[in-house]
Parts: C-alpha cells; structure tokens; sequence
C-alpha cells in the first residue's frame, strides 16, 4: 500500500513530530508498505512521478528530541518560496497519490483540524479524527466546557484572554497553560501571584488565550481509546517535578506503568471516562485522555489528544503492548481504521 507518514511542521513540538513520523514509517516500511516520510513544511522539491518507488532511507536525516523546544525561525528561513503555504513543495499532489496518509503530525495546525479539512476538500484519506473534533479537542477551554455538560469529572478552572485583566482568581497552586498548546509546552505551577504572572506571561508567548485551572496533587494517569474502546490504563511518575516537555520525551526521565498499579474498578471507572471524553468530543479513530487522581480517588480529567506521540518514550504504544499488540501492529491497526472512515 501506498502511504505518506507526514510529520514536521512548525509548531513547537516538530522535533517530536519527526520522531513519531520516524518510528511509524520504519514500521510501515516492516509491514511491507510503501511507506515514505515527508515534512509537512519543508515538502520535497524532486521528481515525484514516481517517489513511492525510490529506493530512500526517508527518516535518515531525523535526529532526536532535545530537551527544549525547536527554533522554528530556522526551519521557517529553509523554505525558499517564502513559506506563504503551509505545506511545502510537493505535498498535495504526492498526498493525493497515496492510499493513505499517516499523520505523525503534533500541535497547532496538525491537530487543531487545519489540515484535516484541507484533506477532507482535497478527497485525501488521513488518520485520526476529522477536523472538527480536532479543534474541539485542541481548544482547552471548549473542551472544558464540553466535559462539564456531559458530567465529565475535570479540574475547576477558567480562561482568560490577552491583555485582559483576570475577573475570576483560581485558588493557589494552580496551574496555567497555554489554550491550544501541545507537549506540556506554556504550562506552569504558580503557588503565588508573581509565579502567576510569570505563568500567564509564558503561556500568551504561545497562544493568545490561557486556561487556569486548579492544580490537582496526586497520580497522573494516561488512558487512549481506540476505535471507541478504551485500553489498558498507563501510570506516569516524573522523577522530578511535573510531566513537562523534557519529562514526556527525554529516556529515563519518568517511570511509567502499564497496566498501572490500580484496583480493578478504579481502572474501568478511568476507562469508562475515556470512552465518554471519546464520545462526548465526537472523536474518531484514535485519542489518549490523560487524567490526575487526587490523595481520596477522585479522577479527573485533563485533556484528550487526538494526534498522540507515537515516539519510543510515547504512551499509546506502551498500552497497546499490554494489550500484545506490537507498535507495527499498532500502526497497521490505526491506518486500517482510516481506511474504513474513508470508505
């Protein structure tokens, strides 16, 4: 089968973009696919008549996840047209000549639904949900508002808007994120109000809206729903501090457990919220919920992912495994259920 992994991009998780890309294409590639790895932004300037034949090594120039975000002024000064399109030279056209896209993509327009509906127009079968629930999902402060009409358990919060002034205070600590951010990047702890406008400070450098919500102590979980059926839970323990962009992608920075350490029914009631934050976000395909327990039990959710990290430090392959399901099945498994959607 034909297929484009597409990943990069110029959001601030493109170094985790390429590394899930290049994990799911080297797992195409096992599978007997002809897979090839393209970059969303820097696109392919060859002869493409014939590109899922050329016999390239697409993921030899990937390197790993450094423990700070990417400089995307740089990636940005590589395009020579200027950069005026999203997608580089060549993606359309050897999008619309695969049998499926794989999206490796992560953060802003790969997951807030841009390019789901772009692909929708354009007839180009992708993985994943559809461009609505992706930004229903991407948008914290919708989603948040979504949970609470469907009597989804999540942190008490609020939002606020660049520039301004905050009407509605959140008990310290509490936590401040950037609105449409991804990875853990623009998320701070304050326990007072210098560490508050710091917080707030850092996450408008991403977004022009931020939730602040309250800060949940105890165990962070993390639960991924698959065509509508959730899998194993998956504990996540930091060794120091919260799970931030270096803790989520930097080997031997956290400690995590699947299945976790959990009665049985506090397992399937973390299940059976995954389930209805699938539902309840009209998610389709694949997405990961991640979830806090505070020290009496109580669960609550965080957020859902509908384009979750595919790296060898990620989450999802980690539950699939408990499940016996091996990362190339896995991703045969995901591309499988596009296939269906576009049918």
């Amino acid at each position: 089968m034909k297929i484009v992994v597409l990943g990069g991009g110029i959001s601030t998780e493109r170094d985790v973009s390429l590394s899930s890309s290049r994990m799911i294409y080297e797992a195409l590639k096992k599978k007997g696919h002809q897979a090839i790895l393209l970059d969303v932004y820097l696109g392919y300037e060859g002869d493409y008549e014939d590109i899922f034949e050329k016999n390239i090594d697409w993921a030899e120039n990937i390197g790993g996840i450094t423990e700070s975000n990417p400089d995307i002024s740089s990636i940005k000064a590589l395009r020579k047209d200027g950069g005026k399109s999203f997608f580089g030279p060549g993606v359309i056209p050897v999008c619309q000549m695969a049998d499926v896209v794989f999206l490796g993509l992560h953060g802003e327009d790969g997951e807030n639904g841009k390019v789901q509906a772009a692909f929708d127009l354009l007839g180009i079968r992708y993985t994943g949900t559809d461009y609505v629930s992706s930004a229903l999902a991407m948008d914290k402060s919708l989603a948040k508002e979504l949970f609470a009409f469907h009597s989804i358990p999540t942190p008490a919060g609020t939002h606020l808007k660049k520039g301004e002034e905050s009407t509605q205070r959140v008990p310290f600590p509490c936590v401040v994120k950037a609105c449409r951010g991804g990875s853990s990047v623009g998320v701070c702890i304050a326990h007072d109000d210098k560490e508050y406008q710091a917080a707030l400070k850092e996450a408008f450098l991403y977004d022009e809206e931020a939730v602040i919500e309250q800060y949940i102590q105890g165990r962070e979980f993390s639960c991924a729903v698959i065509d509508g059926k959730a899998l194993p839970v998956i504990e996540i323990a930091p060794l120091t501090g919260f799970y931030d962009y270096k803790n989520k992608y930097q080997a031997g920075s956290t400690i995590e457990t699947c299945p976790a350490d959990l009665p049985k029914e506090k397992a399937e009631e973390m299940q059976a919220i995954s389930e209805k934050v699938f539902s309840a976000l009209r998610l389709k395909q694949y997405a990961r919920m991640d979830f806090m327990m505070d020290g009496d039990g109580k669960l609550y959710c965080l957020e859902a992912n509908t384009l979750p990290g595919m790296t060898p430090t990620s989450l999802i392959p980690q539950e699939a495994q408990a499940m016996g399901v091996s990362f190339e099945d896995l991703c045969e498994w995901i591309m499988e259920l596009a296939l269906k959607e576009g049918e």
